[in-house]
């Protein structure tokens, strides 16, 4: 097998090696696909976010990764790093499987107290060994959780001799550990998806593990398992909530895989949800956002969350090459009060704004009667690395459009009667890859004000929609035959937008 020493770094090029699948099973490239600030691996498969930690300065992603082809198969953890959130750095492999098992989905802690005696600081790794053979004998404990440790900054890592430290039980999809330190009751929880709930498990030294609680077993969506987990605090006019994510697939709101999340309180024992039978409510409404945890550790205090930007019922096909999938972009998670009801909010991770380029337009006043081309009023051509922002006093029905001169159109925007946003990929490009791709996929507008702010990050072949402050979001992908270059404003019913704002976003000015 070759191997392969590519530039990763959105900034400056920085060195990794992956092993080549041979070049008759890698589809022509497709370079006008590949996102500049979403992280991307330099080729071959990815899937989940795993052990996202922060140390010395550096924020550390490993990932779901198949370096020997670009369909799913024995999973690793690949590994990259940043100092700002937006300036990836691929580094080797972290992971690789062993005789345990595969390396599925899991968490990282810094372990500053050395509860674990693997080092004061040291990094653990806490994570799902998947062992296919005995998937296949059909025992249902093919799933477990091990550990493995780095003291050296999480450039190389050491399995731990004593794995599993949580041994499978009987249930077949027991996976996907997030470990976090509890200062309540003075132990690290673990929060797992099993099956159809999530089971917490306390630890003193993230070696011996003892079953807290159970829940969700009936609440909740339960379209099809739920994994990938994620539990924390955060705080909405003074008083502190406990949000927990989980992701679930099948089942998403316009179809696949998708994150939802749960809002209570959590004693370091059980968490309690805010209603007996709270509603269904969604991280985001796009089709391509999944198995999104968070930084346990971001400084500042601050919750980044981040997410796989795509959907189980097309990840296998989507048309790039040498790579399949990326990541969102890092977004702040916050609660926000709406009358009597608390929502989870996520908006672009302020790093965001450092990728702006020289050029931004500002538009004031723009009435939008049937079509409003603003193409001619923006820098030619067209960059398919841009932020929109755009406001109105009264919102009414509107689609921001993007077009080509093969007649593909992505369209964005509000639907009054129905009070969702929504994104339109039915005519956006190619999409006979899936039968599940092309489609309008709407979110619920959560606000009565009449004033509303979109926020989109458009990225080669994906935008991402942050609508009133957060409150609605959508992540789409597209991928259109030819670049757009003509961008117009359409209202059946007439509106007026307050503000527009276009800047061009890349990690250079190239």
């Amino acid at each position: 097998m070759k191997r392969l020493l590519l530039a990763l770094s959105l900034l400056t090029a920085a060195a990794t090696s992956h092993a080549q699948t041979p070049a008759a099973n890698i589809p022509p490239a497709t370079p006008q696909y590949r996102p500049a600030y979403h992280f991307s691996p330099a080729q071959m498969w990815m899937n989940d976010p795993n052990g996202m930690v922060y140390v010395d300065g550096t924020y550390h992603l490993f990932f779901q990764h198949y370096p020997e082809a670009m369909v799913w198969g024995p999973m690793h953890w690949g590994h990259a790093t940043s100092t700002d959130l937006v300036h990836w750095q691929q580094q080797p492999i972290a992971l690789f499987p062993d005789k345990l098992g595969w390396i599925f989905s899991g968490s990282a802690v810094v372990d500053k107290d050395n509860t674990a005696g693997f080092g004061k600081n040291a990094l653990v790794a806490i994570f799902t060994h998947h062992n296919d053979p005995e998937e296949k004998r059909k025992t249902n404990k093919h799933q477990y959780q091990s550990l493995a440790y780095s003291t050296d900054g999480g450039q190389t890592w050491t399995k731990y001799a004593g794995n599993p430290v949580l041994p499978n039980p009987g249930i077949p999809d027991f996976r996907d550990p997030k470990v976090s330190w509890n200062p309540q009751v003075k132990k690290w929880i673990m929060t797992l998806a099993t099956k159809d709930r999530i089971t917490f498990y306390s630890s003193p030294n993230l070696k011996t593990w003892a079953k807290e609680s159970e829940f969700g077993a009936k609440l909740g969506a339960h379209g099809g398992v739920w994994e990938c987990p994620d539990l924390f605090p955060l705080t909405v006019d003074g008083q502190t909530k406990w949000v927990l994510l989980v992701s679930i697939n099948p089942g998403g709101p316009n179809g696949g895989s998708a994150t939802q999340y749960f809002l209570g309180q959590f004693d370091g024992h059980t968490f309690r949800p805010d209603q007996a039978a709270p509603p269904v409510r969604w991280v985001d409404y796009g089709k391509d956002n999944y198995a999104g945890v968070t930084w346990n550790n971001a400084p500042g205090g601050r919750r980044l969350f981040l997410g796989w930007m795509s959907n189980w019922q097309y990840a296998n096909q989507v048309p790039t090459s040498p790579w399949r999938n990326a990541m969102t972009v890092p977004r702040e998670l916050a609660l926000k009060r709406v009358g009597k009801e608390v929502y989870l909010t996520s908006r672009p991770a302020r790093e965001v704004a450092q990728l702006m380029q020289p050029g931004a337009v500002h538009l004031t006043g723009l009435p939008v009667k049937t079509e409003l081309d603003l193409t001619t009023r923006l820098p030619q051509p067209l960059s398919d690395k841009m932020r929109i922002e755009l406001s109105t006093a009264q919102l009414a029905d509107f689609a921001l459009v993007l077009g080509n001169q093969r007649g593909e159109e992505l369209l964005i925007g509000y639907d009054q009667k129905a009070n969702q946003y929504f994104v339109d990929r039915s005519k956006a490009g190619p999409s006979g890859f899936s039968k599940d791709f092309a489609g309008r996929h709407p979110a619920p507008r959560r606000t009565t004000a009449p004033a509303a702010d979109l926020t989109l990050l458009f990225d080669a072949s994906s935008v991402e929609v942050f609508a009133d402050g957060g409150l609605t979001t959508l992540t789409e992908l597209f991928f259109p035959s030819e670049p757009y270059t003509t961008l117009k404003l359409r209202s059946s019913a007439g509106l007026v937008i307050s503000e527009f704002d276009y800047a061009k976003l890349a990690p250079d000015a190239n």
